[in-house]
């Protein structure tokens, strides 16, 4: 955990648990030829007795000629203005202060007192909110620039150590309040599991959360492969096909024999369940907890919803189902009236009897291009270009805009006019991409809508003299 000449940071509380870390570290130092230091934080969360045991931590600092480096914060006022809870945001403020000592460099490791106790506590804790397999993996051992080197020692262990140096510690009286759910676990809960049930629980925990860390690092490493291989993210968003999403082995060579059909994507649930938390963690713009619940929500529209249909998910982020492909799209203002973008609407009018002419919608990030070209001699040309209109049908004003409720279009081949709506479903255009859809108007009368053939009343035929060619093209 450590390397030769690294400065390491060892947090101590004032506790037992930590005083006994300091004391190890300094009995082990010159083998590890580590430089150390003393940090404390002091969350002013008991008064008097929190600076007392800031006190107390500065002169064991000082007894030991260690630099000692300390901060403090009003956590309770903090969690109070978040509405957090109360340990959650003094793990917070810890975590931050322990950051910032690495990032400016007094530190490069901040060795944590964490024990085998805490570990048991922490995955029973987990288990009794509701958990999946990484709250199984409880506390990691190293997690970044911070390493607890304890995690196999019981807290017993530790007070023998310190009773048999005849070193002294600080008792926080928060620890027997079982008002808190850590404290009537580890109070209550443990020593009755203990008694009753299993004396080895708190090791048979330990060793749970080994191999649930060991299982989710591997399945980690699969997940983050198959992303790169299937996911295409662009901006603000992220798109994967839904067939990639639940049988996430099929292109790759993989024996998928045994994984098709429902109960196939059973054996690869853990897979797809934990790429969509990737997705979103991936395009996220702030926190927000993802729980089972809304990873199930996620699967079931790729499996049976709708195209069209979407559901938004905690930390701003937004799936919609577009045919055979979902989209995660990332919300800034994601629960507010301003976060649905606003329609991309358009109006420019367009003279068509000159020769070519070069439209540029900044709305849709596209040029389109009208080119005059003689009739029927260069008809050839339009295999590739697309749509063609008899220019001598076209009248004043032709407008190129966004599509609007209420149009009606008859394409080339078809018997009447139908509304673009309905032509829209059927060529299974989501509601999204619709927006800002391009049509043509000449007099006010639909002649072309990208995608479809041009209106009938305005199609090139054999007496055409000179017929526009309509290209789009990205900016």
């Amino acid at each position: 955990m450590t390397h030769p000449g690294e400065r390491v940071g060892v947090a101590v509380s004032g506790g037992a648990d930590s005083v006994a870390l300091l004391l190890l570290l300094l009995e082990a130092r010159e083998k590890l030829g580590i430089v150390l230091s003393v940090v404390h934080f002091n969350h002013k969360l008991r008064g008097k007795a929190s600076d007392a045991d800031e006190k107390f931590v500065a002169r064991l600092a000082a007894k030991h000629r260690l630099e000692f480096h300390s901060a403090s914060a009003d956590v309770a006022g903090k969690a109070k203005k978040e509405r957090a809870n109360l340990e959650d945001a003094a793990r917070r403020a810890r975590q931050d202060y322990f950051r910032a000592l690495t990032e400016l460099g007094v530190c490069e490791r901040i060795a944590v007192a964490h024990t085998a106790d805490d570990q048991a506590e922490t995955v029973l804790a987990h288990l009794l909110r509701g958990t999946g397999l990484a709250g199984l993996g409880g506390i990691h051992p190293v997690a970044g620039p911070v390493f607890r080197p304890l995690l196999s020692v019981r807290r017993t262990e530790l007070r023998r150590f310190l009773r048999a140096r005849k070193q002294t510690w600080r008792e926080d009286a928060t620890n027997r309040d079982t008002k808190r759910m850590r404290a009537r676990i580890r109070r209550k809960l443990l020593p009755l599991l203990q008694k009753q049930f299993q004396p080895a629980i708190v090791e048979h925990l330990c060793t749970l959360a080994v191999l649930a860390r060991e299982d989710e690092a591997f399945l980690d490493v699969m997940a983050e492969e198959r992303m790169r291989a299937l996911v295409r993210k662009s901006g603000e968003q992220a798109r994967i096909a839904l067939d990639d999403l639940l049988q996430p082995w099929k292109k790759v060579g993989f024996n998928t024999e045994d994984t098709d059909g429902a109960a196939g994507r059973e054996k690869t649930r853990a897979l797809s369940t934990r790429m969509v938390r990737r997705i979103v963690e991936s395009i996220k713009p702030r926190q927000g907890q993802l729980g089972a619940g809304h990873v199930e929500a996620v699967l079931q529209l790729a499996r049976g919803g709708q195209s069209g249909s979407s559901l938004s998910l905690p930390g701003g982020v937004e799936v919609r189902k577009e045919r055979d492909t979902l989209v995660f799209l990332r919300i800034e203002n994601a629960g507010t009236q301003t976060s649905r973008v606003a329609p991309r609407e358009y109006d420019y009018k367009i003279d068509l009897a000159r020769e070519d002419a070069e439209v540029r919608v900044a709305e849709l990030g596209c040029v389109f291009r009208f080119r005059v070209i003689d009739w029927p001699p260069n008809r050839g040309e339009t295999s590739k270009d697309g749509a063609v209109l008899d220019r001598d049908r076209l009248r004043f004003p032709t407008v190129l805009r966004n599509w609007r409720p209420g149009d009606r279009l008859h394409p080339q081949g078809r018997r009447s006019a139908h509304k673009l709506k309905r032509l829209l479903n059927e060529k299974r255009v989501s509601r999204w991409e619709r927006d800002g859809w391009p049509v043509l108007t000449s007099g006010g009368v639909l002649a072309w809508a990208r995608g479809f053939p041009v209106a009938a009343e305005f199609a090139a035929n054999e007496r055409t003299r000179a017929g526009i060619v309509i290209a789009e093209e990205k900016i």
